[in-house]
Protein backbone atom coordinates (compact mmCIF):
# COMPACT_ATOMS: atom_id res chain seq x y z
CA UNK A 1 0.00 0.00 0.00
CA UNK A 2 2.94 2.34 0.55
CA UNK A 3 3.63 2.37 -3.19
CA UNK A 4 0.26 4.06 -3.78
CA UNK A 5 1.46 7.09 -1.82
CA UNK A 6 4.13 7.66 -4.44
CA UNK A 7 1.58 8.68 -7.09
CA UNK A 8 0.40 12.01 -5.58
CA UNK A 9 3.96 12.74 -4.41
CA UNK A 10 5.23 12.35 -7.97
CA UNK A 11 2.64 14.92 -9.09
CA UNK A 12 3.76 17.24 -6.29
CA UNK A 13 7.39 16.77 -7.33
CA UNK A 14 6.47 17.63 -10.92
CA UNK A 15 4.82 20.88 -9.78
CA UNK A 16 7.87 21.67 -7.63
CA UNK A 17 10.13 21.06 -10.63
CA UNK A 18 8.15 23.64 -12.61
CA UNK A 19 8.66 26.22 -9.87
CA UNK A 20 12.36 25.43 -9.50
CA UNK A 21 12.86 25.61 -13.27
CA UNK A 22 11.36 29.12 -13.28
CA UNK A 23 13.70 30.22 -10.47
CA UNK A 24 16.82 28.72 -12.05
CA UNK A 25 15.94 29.93 -15.54
CA UNK A 26 15.36 33.57 -14.60
CA UNK A 27 18.52 33.57 -12.48
CA UNK A 28 20.51 32.86 -15.64
CA UNK A 29 19.60 36.28 -17.04
CA UNK A 30 20.71 39.70 -15.84
CA UNK A 31 18.48 42.12 -13.94
CA UNK A 32 16.11 43.85 -16.32
CA UNK A 33 16.74 41.26 -19.05
CA UNK A 34 13.56 39.34 -18.34
CA UNK A 35 11.76 39.68 -21.64
CA UNK A 36 8.04 39.31 -22.21
CA UNK A 37 8.67 35.89 -23.74
CA UNK A 38 10.42 34.75 -20.56
CA UNK A 39 7.53 36.05 -18.45
CA UNK A 40 5.05 34.28 -20.71
CA UNK A 41 6.87 30.94 -20.51
CA UNK A 42 7.40 31.24 -16.76
CA UNK A 43 3.72 32.05 -16.19
CA UNK A 44 2.70 28.97 -18.18
CA UNK A 45 4.99 26.81 -16.04
CA UNK A 46 3.54 28.23 -12.83
CA UNK A 47 0.05 27.61 -14.22
CA UNK A 48 1.03 23.97 -14.77
CA UNK A 49 2.39 23.88 -11.22
CA UNK A 50 -0.94 25.22 -9.92
CA UNK A 51 -2.79 22.51 -11.86
CA UNK A 52 -0.46 19.88 -10.36
CA UNK A 53 -1.14 21.33 -6.90
CA UNK A 54 -4.87 20.75 -7.38
CA UNK A 55 -4.35 17.35 -8.97
CA UNK A 56 -2.08 15.81 -6.33
CA UNK A 57 -4.60 16.37 -3.54
CA UNK A 58 -7.48 15.10 -5.67
CA UNK A 59 -5.56 11.94 -6.61
CA UNK A 60 -4.54 11.35 -2.99
CA UNK A 61 -8.18 11.54 -1.87
CA UNK A 62 -9.45 9.30 -4.69
CA UNK A 63 -6.96 6.48 -4.07
CA UNK A 64 -6.98 7.02 -0.27
CA UNK A 65 -3.28 7.82 -0.23
CA UNK A 66 -3.32 10.94 1.98
CA UNK A 67 -0.40 11.12 4.39
CA UNK A 68 1.43 13.53 6.69
CA UNK A 69 4.47 13.30 4.44
CA UNK A 70 2.40 14.23 1.39
CA UNK A 71 0.81 17.20 3.16
CA UNK A 72 4.21 18.51 4.31
CA UNK A 73 5.78 17.93 0.90
CA UNK A 74 2.91 19.75 -0.79
CA UNK A 75 3.28 22.79 1.49
CA UNK A 76 7.03 23.03 0.98
CA UNK A 77 6.57 22.71 -2.79
CA UNK A 78 3.94 25.46 -2.73
CA UNK A 79 6.25 27.72 -0.73
CA UNK A 80 8.90 27.44 -3.44
CA UNK A 81 6.73 27.41 -6.57
CA UNK A 82 4.21 30.04 -5.48
CA UNK A 83 6.00 31.91 -2.71
CA UNK A 84 9.53 32.35 -4.06
CA UNK A 85 9.33 31.93 -7.84
CA UNK A 86 6.95 34.92 -8.42
CA UNK A 87 9.19 37.18 -6.28
CA UNK A 88 12.33 36.14 -8.16
CA UNK A 89 10.55 36.65 -11.49
CA UNK A 90 9.30 40.05 -10.34
CA UNK A 91 12.74 41.31 -9.27
CA UNK A 92 14.56 39.94 -12.30
CA UNK A 93 12.21 41.65 -14.72
CA UNK A 94 12.63 45.13 -13.26
CA UNK A 95 15.27 47.48 -14.62
CA UNK A 96 16.39 49.04 -11.35
CA UNK A 97 19.71 50.49 -10.37
CA UNK A 98 21.14 48.71 -7.37
CA UNK A 99 21.38 50.63 -4.10
CA UNK A 100 18.56 53.05 -4.88
CA UNK A 101 15.47 53.64 -2.76
CA UNK A 102 13.26 52.18 -5.48
CA UNK A 103 15.25 48.95 -5.65
CA UNK A 104 15.02 48.64 -1.86
CA UNK A 105 11.24 49.21 -2.06
CA UNK A 106 10.97 46.45 -4.69
CA UNK A 107 12.98 44.04 -2.54
CA UNK A 108 10.70 44.78 0.42
CA UNK A 109 7.65 44.02 -1.73
CA UNK A 110 9.16 40.73 -2.92
CA UNK A 111 10.14 39.71 0.63
CA UNK A 112 6.72 40.55 2.03
CA UNK A 113 5.07 38.45 -0.67
CA UNK A 114 7.28 35.41 0.01
CA UNK A 115 7.03 35.69 3.82
CA UNK A 116 3.26 36.15 3.69
CA UNK A 117 2.98 33.11 1.43
CA UNK A 118 4.90 30.95 3.89
CA UNK A 119 2.84 32.25 6.83
CA UNK A 120 -0.34 31.53 4.85
CA UNK A 121 0.76 27.91 4.35
CA UNK A 122 1.70 27.49 8.02
CA UNK A 123 -1.67 28.82 9.15
CA UNK A 124 -3.48 26.53 6.71
CA UNK A 125 -1.56 23.48 7.97
CA UNK A 126 -2.22 24.33 11.61
CA UNK A 127 -5.93 24.87 11.02
CA UNK A 128 -6.15 21.64 9.02
CA UNK A 129 -4.46 19.74 11.84
CA UNK A 130 -6.80 21.28 14.41
CA UNK A 131 -9.85 20.44 12.28
CA UNK A 132 -9.10 16.71 12.24
CA UNK A 133 -11.78 14.83 14.12
CA UNK A 134 -14.13 17.83 13.98
CA UNK A 135 -16.62 17.37 11.10
CA UNK A 136 -17.96 20.94 11.37
CA UNK A 137 -14.49 22.48 11.20
CA UNK A 138 -13.52 20.27 8.27
CA UNK A 139 -16.70 21.20 6.40
CA UNK A 140 -16.06 24.88 7.07
CA UNK A 141 -12.56 24.61 5.62
CA UNK A 142 -13.93 23.05 2.45
CA UNK A 143 -16.37 25.94 1.93
CA UNK A 144 -13.79 28.71 1.82
CA UNK A 145 -10.24 29.74 2.62
CA UNK A 146 -9.06 32.16 5.29
CA UNK A 147 -6.72 34.40 3.37
CA UNK A 148 -5.93 34.35 -0.34
CA UNK A 149 -4.61 30.89 -1.37
CA UNK A 150 -0.96 31.11 -2.34
CA UNK A 151 -1.39 29.61 -5.85
CA UNK A 152 -4.01 32.28 -6.65
CA UNK A 153 -1.71 34.99 -5.25
CA UNK A 154 1.21 33.71 -7.34
CA UNK A 155 -0.80 33.62 -10.56
CA UNK A 156 -2.17 37.11 -9.85
CA UNK A 157 1.37 38.42 -9.28
CA UNK A 158 2.89 36.92 -12.41
CA UNK A 159 -0.12 37.77 -14.61
CA UNK A 160 0.02 41.39 -13.42
CA UNK A 161 3.73 41.46 -14.17
CA UNK A 162 3.16 39.94 -17.59
CA UNK A 163 0.29 42.19 -18.65
CA UNK A 164 2.24 45.35 -17.72
CA UNK A 165 5.17 44.07 -19.78
CA UNK A 166 2.96 42.89 -22.66
CA UNK A 167 2.60 44.57 -26.07
CA UNK A 168 -0.96 45.52 -25.07
CA UNK A 169 0.33 47.74 -22.25
CA UNK A 170 3.04 49.25 -24.45
CA UNK A 171 0.42 50.11 -27.04
CA UNK A 172 -2.36 51.54 -24.87
CA UNK A 173 -0.84 52.30 -21.43
CA UNK A 174 2.95 52.63 -21.73
CA UNK A 175 4.75 52.50 -18.38
CA UNK A 176 8.16 53.89 -17.57
CA UNK A 177 10.56 51.62 -15.70
CA UNK A 178 10.01 53.59 -12.50
CA UNK A 179 6.22 53.53 -12.75
CA UNK A 180 6.26 49.82 -13.57
CA UNK A 181 8.40 49.08 -10.52
CA UNK A 182 6.17 51.11 -8.20
CA UNK A 183 2.91 49.60 -9.50
CA UNK A 184 4.16 46.00 -9.39
CA UNK A 185 5.68 46.44 -5.93
CA UNK A 186 2.40 47.81 -4.61
CA UNK A 187 0.60 44.82 -6.15
CA UNK A 188 3.00 42.42 -4.40
CA UNK A 189 2.36 44.15 -1.06
CA UNK A 190 -1.43 44.07 -1.55
CA UNK A 191 -1.31 40.36 -2.40
CA UNK A 192 0.86 39.72 0.64
CA UNK A 193 -1.77 41.40 2.82
CA UNK A 194 -4.58 39.35 1.27
CA UNK A 195 -2.71 36.10 1.97
CA UNK A 196 -2.33 36.75 5.69
CA UNK A 197 -5.63 38.58 6.09
CA UNK A 198 -8.83 37.21 7.68
CA UNK A 199 -10.82 37.74 4.49
CA UNK A 200 -12.66 34.67 3.24
CA UNK A 201 -12.03 33.40 -0.28
CA UNK A 202 -14.43 30.89 -1.87
CA UNK A 203 -13.29 27.36 -2.61
CA UNK A 204 -14.09 26.03 -6.07
CA UNK A 205 -14.88 22.67 -4.44
CA UNK A 206 -18.18 24.08 -3.16
CA UNK A 207 -19.50 25.03 -6.59
CA UNK A 208 -22.74 23.20 -7.37
CA UNK A 209 -24.78 23.72 -10.53
CA UNK A 210 -28.46 22.83 -10.42
CA UNK A 211 -28.89 22.41 -14.16
CA UNK A 212 -29.39 19.45 -16.44
CA UNK A 213 -26.38 17.49 -17.61
CA UNK A 214 -26.91 18.59 -21.22
CA UNK A 215 -26.94 22.29 -20.35
CA UNK A 216 -23.95 21.87 -18.04
CA UNK A 217 -21.91 20.12 -20.76
CA UNK A 218 -22.94 22.70 -23.36
CA UNK A 219 -22.04 25.59 -21.05
CA UNK A 220 -18.70 23.95 -20.13
CA UNK A 221 -17.75 23.47 -23.78
CA UNK A 222 -18.73 27.06 -24.59
CA UNK A 223 -16.65 28.44 -21.73
CA UNK A 224 -13.73 26.18 -22.68
CA UNK A 225 -13.77 27.51 -26.24
CA UNK A 226 -13.62 31.12 -25.08
CA UNK A 227 -10.93 30.36 -22.48
CA UNK A 228 -8.74 28.41 -24.91
CA UNK A 229 -9.12 31.11 -27.57
CA UNK A 230 -8.25 33.73 -24.98
CA UNK A 231 -5.19 31.78 -23.80
CA UNK A 232 -3.95 31.42 -27.36
CA UNK A 233 -4.34 35.07 -28.34
CA UNK A 234 -4.91 37.13 -25.17
CA UNK A 235 -3.22 35.07 -22.46
CA UNK A 236 -2.05 37.98 -20.22
CA UNK A 237 -5.46 39.66 -20.30
CA UNK A 238 -7.42 36.46 -19.66
CA UNK A 239 -5.25 35.29 -16.76
CA UNK A 240 -5.11 38.70 -15.09
CA UNK A 241 -8.87 39.13 -15.48
CA UNK A 242 -9.65 35.72 -13.98
CA UNK A 243 -7.28 36.06 -11.01
CA UNK A 244 -8.25 39.62 -10.12
CA UNK A 245 -11.95 38.79 -10.59
CA UNK A 246 -11.57 35.99 -8.03
CA UNK A 247 -10.07 38.42 -5.51
CA UNK A 248 -12.66 41.10 -6.27
CA UNK A 249 -15.63 38.70 -5.89
CA UNK A 250 -14.32 37.44 -2.54
CA UNK A 251 -13.75 41.01 -1.35
CA UNK A 252 -17.27 42.09 -2.36
CA UNK A 253 -18.85 39.07 -0.64
CA UNK A 254 -16.91 39.78 2.56
CA UNK A 255 -17.87 43.47 2.48
CA UNK A 256 -21.54 42.53 2.06
CA UNK A 257 -21.23 40.19 5.04
CA UNK A 258 -19.69 42.92 7.20
CA UNK A 259 -22.43 45.37 6.22
CA UNK A 260 -25.14 42.77 6.94
CA UNK A 261 -23.82 42.31 10.49
CA UNK A 262 -23.19 39.24 12.61
CA UNK A 263 -26.85 38.84 13.51
CA UNK A 264 -27.76 38.30 9.86
CA UNK A 265 -27.33 34.97 8.10
CA UNK A 266 -26.50 36.63 4.80
CA UNK A 267 -23.25 35.13 3.49
CA UNK A 268 -22.34 33.95 6.98
CA UNK A 269 -19.63 31.73 5.50
CA UNK A 270 -17.75 34.92 4.60
CA UNK A 271 -17.57 36.28 8.14
CA UNK A 272 -13.90 37.33 8.62
CA UNK A 273 -12.05 35.03 11.01
CA UNK A 274 -11.52 36.70 14.39
CA UNK A 275 -9.10 34.15 15.88
CA UNK A 276 -5.75 35.29 17.20
CA UNK A 277 -3.72 33.00 14.92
Amino acid sequence: MRKINVVPNIITAFGLSCGLFVIFKVNMVEFGAGTYQLLHASTLLLLVAAFADVLDGAVARVIHAESEFGAMFDSLADAISFGIAPSVLFLKHLSLEQGTGLSFFAIIGAMLFSIAGVLRLVRFNVKTHEAKGNPDAMQSQKKNFTGLPIPAAALTAVSSNMIIASPYADKFFPFSDTTRAIVLTCIMIVLAYFMISRWKFPSLKTLHFRVSSFHLVFFTVLVAIFVLYGILYFFPIILATVTWAYILVAWILSIIRIIAGKKSKTLEDFEPDQEDF
